[in-house]
């Protein structure tokens, strides 16, 4: 949705002013601990869908269960039984 440099202009105020005023209510703010272990999920969860996507490209690519274990550092049955049910329904 297209919008003109005055809308964009205008919407930075708003926001700007927001952050400059804000003032953080009961449970807005949370330990660096929790907020790390929060980025840290994300990143594995983001991490093991790359590893999908890849083990889906290799099987369709023709390669072995053997060869994807060997790579992921793990027997190729480990591997078949971890990935094989979601890459056989793609």
């Amino acid at each position: 949705m297209p919008r003109s440099i005055q809308e964009i202009l205008d919407h930075a105020d708003r926001l700007a002013h927001w952050f400059e005023t804000y003032e953080p209510a009961q449970g807005d703010e949370r330990p660096v601990e929790e907020y790390l272990l929060q980025r840290a999920a994300v990143a594995r969860a983001r991490s093991e869908r790359q590893v999908l996507d890849a083990v889906s490209a290799a099987r369709a690519a023709g390669i072995p269960w053997a060869r994807i274990g060997r790579l992921l550092g793990t027997s190729a049955q480990a591997a078949q039984q971890r990935y094989g049910p979601v890459v056989e329904r793609v």
